[in-house]
């Protein structure tokens, strides 16, 4: 089975005939930023293709992704995502940074049909039937300039009104109600308040198991217990796949906090992907950069500190305290 996924990569992964599709997923966002947003509605997307691998085993993988044909196989078991200058830029800065083995490695560019691709590690290389999480990291999956943007051509949108009332038909107002329409900015906000985003610094984005089982309805996991039932299903209730994810989890904090990278950058929608199979072998990477962009010189980020429009906080060191602190009670129970 294998899974590619970049700096802002989505996933792909292999399966036995019959067998459901791996899922992948992401919070909404900007328009702007949409073909590029990984693990979108796992339930929505899913896209099956034939590839093979350096050692001409034919091997099946799923793009997970807002948009089909944003992912195509590679040479050497690699996928090929379509080209987004802000994360090729960050996986070349990447490379050289202490955060290069928790990231999934970078092979550069390649010109395709016209198009151009970031080549991808395979991350599902070595595991065998893996399971699948998606945690999106961080207080927000939209940047400030985004917000700055929407504000700038405030016009009420029928399509995000008809998703909040979706979810909770009392969320709009009563003249968001009178006009079927909500403002970019608003929905933007509100979506974040529904999950652990904005109460935890994270949120589970999807779950797909070994035997097929997927989950995305996680849009309104908010509370400490419901994380802790999630992530007790997703491993089966095996303690020693949780020991290794919590070692992995605080190496990954370790290299955070001594990145420089991270200081320099404002990190959103960015997600920690958790993998592990029957073998007990389990590893988490931080993938999806396509929404981090450098701060001005001079400036750094704490990723801790709440976050207030200017600030560029990004809540993303607190969210990974949270998650650590959950697990690590979790193994006390």
């Amino acid at each position: 089975m294998r899974l590619d996924v970049a700096a802002a990569a989505g996933g792909a992964g292999a399966r036995p005939a019959g067998q459901a599709p791996l899922p992948g997923s992401s919070a909404e966002g900007a328009e702007a930023g949409e073909q590029n947003k990984p693990w979108r509605k796992l339930k929505d997307m899913v896209h099956w293709s034939p590839c093979v691998v350096s050692f001409r085993k034919r091997c099946p993988w799923v793009q997970l992704a807002g948009h089909a044909g944003n992912f195509k196989a590679g040479d050497f078991g690699r996928v090929l995502k379509k080209f987004c200058p802000s994360e090729q830029q960050c996986l070349e800065r990447l490379v050289q940074d202490v955060l290069q083995p928790y990231v999934p490695a970078y092979h550069g560019l390649v010109e395709q049909d016209g198009e151009t691709y970031i080549q991808m590690e395979d991350l599902l290389a070595g595991f065998d039937a893996p399971s699948i999480m998606d945690c999106k990291m961080g207080v927000r999956t939209y940047l400030e300039e985004e917000l700055e943007k929407a504000r700038e051509q405030p016009c009420p949108r029928r399509d995000m009104y008809e998703k909040m009332v979706a979810v909770d038909p009392a969320a709009p107002t009563p003249e968001e109600h009178a006009q079927c329409g909500v403002l970019k900015p608003r929905y933007m906000q509100w979506r974040e308040t529904l999950s652990s985003t904005t109460t935890l610094g994270f949120r589970i984005e999807g779950i797909r198991k070994a035997d097929g089982t997927c989950n995305t309805s996680f849009k309104t996991t908010r509370q400490p217990e419901e994380v802790v039932q999630a992530a007790w299903d997703f491993v089966d209730g095996d303690r020693s796949v949780l020991v290794s994810y919590l070692g992995r989890l605080n190496e990954v904090r370790l290299a955070l906090e001594q990145s420089e990278f991270f200081k320099a950058h404002e990190v959103v929608g960015s997600s920690l992907l958790f993998v592990h199979d029957r073998t007990g072998l389990a590893r988490v990477w931080m993938i999806d950069f396509g929404k981090t962009v450098p701060l001005p010189a001079q400036r750094t980020l704490t990723h801790r500190l709440p976050w207030v429009e200017g600030n560029h906080e990004d809540g993303y060191l607190w969210g990974l305290d949270n998650l650590i602190t959950i697990l690590e009670n979790m193994l006390k129970e």
